[in-house]
């Protein structure tokens, strides 16, 4: 495409991604009409409507789907042309974008760390969002990898790595329920390594639902993946749980366990504090908090530049969320 036919593109993705041509417009700092202009004459070249326009803003046609896909690849490509002649320089300069949620923060600083020793040269850039949010992102190609909890299928993602992350109950180690489990106050390694112990001698007995009817419970909101999960082992055992604290912060509810509630966190979540005795995790009984898995993703058919592809690496081996070391096997690129 010509220069004049890049500016007509690049106009039609603002206003594509922004959901209106004003807003696109401010985003390019030029007139409305300016970009108007550009759409339409881009539409008139391909021979077809690109945006539906209605009272609310503008969303994509079919065919204007289609034209924001080869835009992105584009881009990508682009992106991967220039970084692969930095490669040459040993990857000097760059930028890359990881969007993630809440529960990877604290396993995600010590890698990121270390990637930056290596490659000073590049740019990171974390943005924190919800499940759905970094799916967004990864498939816009606003980021260039994401890391969720549990999240649904999508035709256009790439899972890179997955890994059982099963959901469970975490107190105390002065909670009832630690010493209903363990059989005292125990807590970090020592209570990990009687729960295993019990477990192959069959004694280890799940929580229910129903038997956290009776204590202090706290959850995320219920747009939070794991909000979701505890509604569908609601349905199926027939309980609904009334929670004290709901919020949209894992670590309040970190807190609100560490000072003598209920929460309910996959496990990766709290593993620094159950390893150093400060909280406590017992399984639960439904299978809904079985299946979970934590994933790495990157949207399908995109060719990752040599830098993301070695973040990438870096972050299947050094985070505690994909180390196969807690359990569980870990599931490859697909």
């Amino acid at each position: 495409m010509s220069l004049v036919q890049d500016r007509r593109i690049s106009h039609f993705h603002e206003a594509a991604r922004l959901g209106s041509v004003r807003a696109a417009a401010d985003f390019l700092n030029v007139a409305p009409s300016a970009v108007s202009r550009q759409i339409t004459q881009l539409e008139h070249e391909l021979g077809m409507p690109l945006l539906e326009r209605h009272r609310r803003g503008v969303k994509p046609t079919e065919a204007g789907e289609r034209v924001l896909e080869y835009y992105r690849q584009r881009l990508a490509q682009q992106e991967v042309l220039l970084e692969s002649l930095q490669s040459l320089k040993g990857l000097q300069s760059g930028s890359l974008v990881l969007a993630i949620g809440e529960g990877f923060i604290e396993g995600l600083a010590g890698p990121l760390s270390r990637f930056s020793a290596r490659y000073p040269g590049i740019e990171l850039k974390v943005n924190l969002c919800g499940t759905n949010e970094v799916i967004r992102q990864v498939v816009e190609d606003e980021a260039h990898l994401g890391l969720v909890f549990h999240p649904t299928r999508d035709p256009k993602i790439r899972t890179h790595v997955s890994r059982p992350q099963p959901v469970c109950a975490v107190v105390n180690p002065q909670h009832d329920l630690a010493r209903q489990f363990g059989g005292q106050p125990l807590g970090g390694q020592q209570f990990a390594a009687q729960e295993d112990s019990r477990r192959a001698a069959g004694k280890a007995e799940p929580l229910s639902l129903a038997a956290l009817a009776s204590h202090s419970l706290a959850l995320p909101e219920v747009s939070f993946g794991i909000r979701q999960i505890v509604a569908q082992a609601e349905h199926q055992a027939g309980v609904m749980l009334s929670p004290t604290l709901t919020c949209n912060a894992l670590a309040m509810l970190k807190q609100f366990a560490l000072h003598g509630g209920v929460t309910l966190l996959p496990e990766f979540v709290v593993s620094e504090e159950v390893a150093a005795g400060r909280l406590c995790r017992i399984p639960l009984q439904e299978a809904q908090f079985v299946t979970p898995h934590v994933q790495l993703i990157s949207r399908l058919g995109r060719q990752l530049s040599d830098g993301a592809s070695r973040l990438s690496s870096l972050l299947q081996q050094d985070m505690t969320a994909f180390s196969p070391s807690e359990g569980g096997s870990v599931g490859q690129s697909r």
